[in-house]
This record gives C-alpha cells, sequence and structure tokens, in this order.
C-alpha cells in the first residue's frame, strides 16, 4: 500500500479529535512525513487532551486549530495552504439525529457544503469525506443527512464548475472500538448477567480503526473525482459478538429500535449498475461512462442485481475472531492509558 502520497504536504482533517481522527495522526506521524498536519474541531478539552498524546513540541508538523465545520469563514482561514482534506467530523448518534434534526442537518449537510466551497477557494487538492453505511437506502435521519453530504461530494466532483479540487467518499461499516461502538456497552453490561439484544438475527459489517485509516489513504491514493470507495470487509452476527465479549451471560432480546435496520448494506442494487469490484473494494462511479478506465485488467462490472449487505457476505468473523479483536482493543487501551499517564509527569 503506497501512502507517501502524503510527504511533504499539508493535510487537514475536521473532526480530527473523534477515534478516526486519533488513530489517523497516529498512522501519519508513524509512516508518512507531512509538511503540516492540521487538526480541525470545536472541542477545545478534547483537543488538549489530544495534544498530551501528540505533543506538538514533539511533532512540530502538528497543528491544533479550533473551529467548526458549521462556520465557513472559520473554514476559509483554516484550509489555506492546505493540499489535502479528510473530512471526518460528523453528528453520528442515530437516536438524537431523530429528537433534534435541524442540528444534524446544520452539521452534516450544510457543513460538507462550507467543506466544499472552502477547499474550491483556497484550491485545495483532494478532499475524502467520511461516509456510513446508513447512507445507503437510510431509514434515519442520520443516514439521509450523510447521504445528502455524499450527493453534494460527487455531484461537485462530476457535475460542477472546473475546480482545481476533485472530491471523493469513503463509505464503510461499524468500526470496531471508535466511540459509540455496541463494544463497550456490552463490556459494562456483563456484570450484570445479561446482554440486550435489539433482535437476534442482526448482523453488522465490522472494520477496525487501522483499516479505515488505511483505507481512507489509500482512496486518496487512487481517487479521480466523485467515487465513492466500499472496502471489502467481513460481516459478524450480533449475537457472535455478544458470546465474544460475554460467553456466560444471557442473550435478552429487547426488539429492534426506531431507525435500525436488520443488516446494513453498503451497495444498494441501483448503485450497483455504476459499480466496479476490485479485490480489495468496490467503487461506486458517478457515471457508467468512467468505468472504462478503471476496469481495464483490474476490476469487473458488479452485476444489476447485485447489492453487498452484511447479511449476504461471503466473508464472516467466528466467535474467536471476535474475541481476539475485542481483546486487542482492550491491550490498545491499556497501552495509550500508559502513554497518557507518562505524558502528565513533569519532566
Amino acid at each position: 500500500m503506497d501512502i507517501s502520497i502524503l510527504k511533504g504536504k499539508t493535510v487537514l482533517i475536521t473532526g480530527g479529535t473523534g477515534s478516526f481522527g486519533k488513530k489517523f495522526i497516529q498512522i501519519v506521524l508513524k509512516h508518512c512525513k507531512p509538511k503540516r498536519l492540521i487538526i480541525f474541531s470545536r472541542d477545545e478539552l478534547k483537543q488538549f487532551e489530544m495534544a498530551q498524546r501528540f505533543n506538538p513540541h514533539q511533532h512540530p508538523c502538528l497543528d491544533y486549530v479550533l473551529g467548526d465545520v458549521r462556520d465557513a469563514n472559520r473554514l476559509n482561514q483554516a484550509f489555506k495552504g492546505v493540499d489535502f482534506v479528510i473530512h471526518a467530523a460528523a453528528l453520528k448518534q442515530v437516536p438524537a439525529a431523530e429528537r433534534n434534526p435541524d442540528e444534524y442537518i446544520k452539521t452534516n449537510v450544510l457543513g460538507a457544503m462550507n467543506i466544499i466551497h472552502a477547499a474550491q477557494e483556497n484550491k485545495v487538492k483532494r478532499v475524502v469525506a467520511l461516509s456510513t453505511d446508513k447512507a445507503c437506502n437510510p431509514i434515519n435521519l442520520y443516514g439521509a443527512t450523510k447521504l445528502c453530504a455524499d450527493k453534494l461530494f460527487v455531484a461537485t466532483s462530476t457535475y460542477g464548475h472546473q475546480s482545481d479540487t476533485t472530491f471523493s467518499v469513503v463509505r464503510y461499516g461499524n468500526v470496531l472500538g471508535s466511540r459509540g461502538s455496541v463494544v463497550p456497552f456490552f463490556k459494562e453490561r456483563v456484570r450484570t448477567g445479561i446482554l440486550p439484544i435489539t433482535d437476534m438475527r442482526m448482523t453488522r459489517f465490522w472494520i477496525t480503526l487501522d483499516q479505515s485509516v488505511y483505507f481512507v489513504l489509500e482512496s486518496l491514493n487512487r481517487m479521480k473525482g466523485g467515487e465513492i470507495f466500499v472496502p471489502r470487509i467481513p460481516s459478524m452476527k450480533i449475537t457472535d459478538l455478544a458470546k465474544a465479549i460475554g460467553p456466560k451471560c444471557k442473550q435478552e432480546n429487547i426488539g429492534i429500535r426506531p431507525g435500525e435496520k436488520l443488516h446494513e448494506m453498503l451497495i444498494s442494487e441501483d448503485e450497483a449498475r455504476n459499480a466496479v469490484a476490485f479485490q480489495d473494494c468496490f467503487i461506486v462511479q458517478p457515471n457508467a461512462h468512467l468505468k472504462k478506465s478503471l476496469v481495464k485488467g483490474k476490476g469487473s462490472l458488479c452485476q444489476d442485481d447485485f447489492r453487498y449487505t452484511s447479511g449476504d457476505n461471503d466473508r464472516w468473523l467466528s466467535v474467536r475472531d471476535l474475541q481476539h479483536m475485542v481483546d486487542q482493543i482492550a491491550d490498545d487501551y491499556s497501552i495509550e492509558k500508559s502513554r497518557w499517564a507518562m505524558d502528565d509527569i513533569p519532566g
């Protein structure tokens, strides 16, 4: 995997203090040599806490910038001299979106528009926007706002006025160990002896934070503009995850929640007409005529009736696989806590 595209470049990540942002910064600092690495987010406490782990004195390329994607003027200032933008900022809790739709529209939709305009104004070379499986055939407001954002980025690269900026989208499923993950919830409930399951038939796509970061970097490297990049990732049964975390716990069926799906979808049948299958991913093209440039000796066109769902996947994680992944998260968390403790020691 070639991620040297960041060498000597100025990179900005919105929502940079989130789970993805922290892992992104860690990997880029370790493997790339950017000229400048800007962490753009709206919470000064999270920036302060993150700076204890990723210190600008130790990493001179780092720059923490306060701002909100809702603020077009602030984005315009922050994007000056930036080569690449990773747009990870979003409001994403499904129940909260149903209660506060206007707030989600302001951040996820209007914020995306601000990103586009600021990038074009400042001649940013490439923008990769992070999406979600919930944007594919959405049934909740969060998914609908992310679908709107995806359409904005795709349309700007496909139908927009000529500009120096290209936009693409990366869409993947649930991230193991991210904020809002079911893993810490299950771990908390293990002590009760009962793990609540909304539906015993439920399946989900699963990807690790490391995998998500590397896939975003690879997509940044190969993008031409207007694509939706979808990784080939395994599925898991929610009941198997419960077994992995609490093997002795009783599983209690509590009923599916509003806005929740039994199986997640990453590519719909309608999108499949413009999708190309590769060994590591699918690429949904904005227009059918663009597919030929990608297919030569590398990919194959998806069938018209193809769809990519967690319930029909050909790759599955076993209980043992899930146990190993959950244990790895715990080990990483322990290491992270010890690092933070060391950083807090005056020296």
